[in-house]
């Protein structure tokens, strides 16, 4: 009788999942979390969920106030097709930044101190160096904003995403207290907006501007004299670097203009500029018996919004409804307060101007 030779069993791997990547993954981030986390968060690196002391000051956090009656502010959102052009470029030193960017600046709007965030990590396959490359910058993004990176999910599934594609979501958690909570019911007639500088495209209207790319036939790994010059950039600046600049984290900048009680009273409404663009963001900083009027000849464009036009053919009100067009984050304040608010911007490295006013309307903003 022939013996039946012995085979090697299918193991998780020949799947198409690495199990011994993902540990060594989670082993190389724990110190890059923890450059993150102050003595607020509890428990250990590699646990089922991650937990953070509300109370400030207790255990040797970084303050000392207690919240009296602390109001929790969550919201969640991803980076989009901006992804594509990390994936295409294999550029993933920025794209954790824009993650976290896209999830504070939404949080601050209220006023909330962003506390601390995890991230979602989809991907076809883990492959260590550029998989701990996109933590890092989520590291970093949490940095900038002055939160906790609690912790996160990386997840393999090579029947789900093509090789070489990945995506990013994530979420954050903040606190207020209930008494300073930004109202936009506030605002009135006569109130001025005053807009905050992006760093350019940020996280919104990638679908179009890879359309754009595609039908001009234009090389991401190019230099653009207009965009090098125009940008205030050094050196060789390729198209992809413009592209995949991270989108600004307005955390430090918002809380310090909050932290000032005569500033903060006389801040009636805030808007993050996403997907929408100005006409699309700051009407949610309104109440229905207002609009916003913005001017566009108030501000400096930034050279990339120009070239994305110009190359792709695409009408000036296009633009303004999907792009930010330089304008990143708006604050809407009464008129005595804005020089007090601009300056306060100024002396913080920002870039503000007043782009606006309040009229009688029905609370839309429109661009002038």
């Amino acid at each position: 009788m022939t013996a039946i030779p012995a085979r090697k069993g299918l193991t998780y791997r020949d799947a198409g999942v690495n199990i011994d990547a993902g540990d060594e993954v989670v082993e190389r981030i724990g110190p890059v979390l923890k450059r993150t986390q102050d003595a607020r968060v509890l428990g250990r690196h590699g646990g089922f969920a991650g937990m953070f002391r509300l109370k400030r000051g207790e255990g040797g956090g970084k303050g000392s106030r207690r919240w009296r009656k602390p109001v929790l502010v969550g919201c969640t959102d991803g980076v989009g097709t901006k992804v594509l052009l990390a994936v295409e470029r294999r550029m993933f030193t920025g794209i954790g930044i824009d993650c976290v960017a896209m999830n504070v600046n939404d949080l601050i709007v209220q006023g909330a101190e962003p506390l601390f965030f995890l991230d979602y990590l989809g991907l076809s396959r883990l492959q260590p160096d550029e998989t701990s490359q996109l933590i890092e910058s989520v590291a970093r993004g949490c940095e900038i904003a002055g939160c906790a990176l609690l912790g996160g999910e990386c997840a393999e599934m090579p029947d789900i995403y093509k090789p070489g594609d990945f995506d990013i979501a994530g979420f954050c958690v903040g606190v207020l207290e209930e008494s300073r909570i930004i109202d936009p019911d506030r605002v009135k007639r006569g109130d001025v907006v005053i807009g905050i500088a992006s760093s350019g495209v940020h996280s919104n209207g990638y679908t179009l501007v890879r359309r754009i790319v595609r039908d001009a036939g234009l090389d991401l790994g190019a230099s653009y004299p207009e965009l090098a010059a125009k940008e205030g950039r050094e050196g060789a600046t390729t198209l992809a670097d413009v592209l995949l600049e991270p989108t600004r984290i307005y955390a430090r900048t918002v809380l310090e203009l909050l932290g000032d009680s005569r500033l903060r009273k006389a801040i009636t409404g805030m808007a993050h500029i996403t997907g929408g663009g100005l006409p699309g963001n700051v009407c949610r900083a309104l109440p229905s018996r207002v609009d916003a009027v913005i001017d566009p000849k108030s501000w400096e464009l930034p050279a990339i919004f120009q070239f994305l036009q110009r190359h792709g053919h695409v009408e000036t009100e296009e633009m303004f409804r999907v792009f930010n067009m330089g304008i990143g984050y708006t604050i809407v304040c009464r008129a005595d307060a804005a020089n007090r608010i601009l300056k306060k911007l100024h002396r913080l490295q920002e870039k503000a101007w007043v782009i606006g006013e309040v009229v009688k309307g029905k609370g839309e903003a429109r661009i002038s």
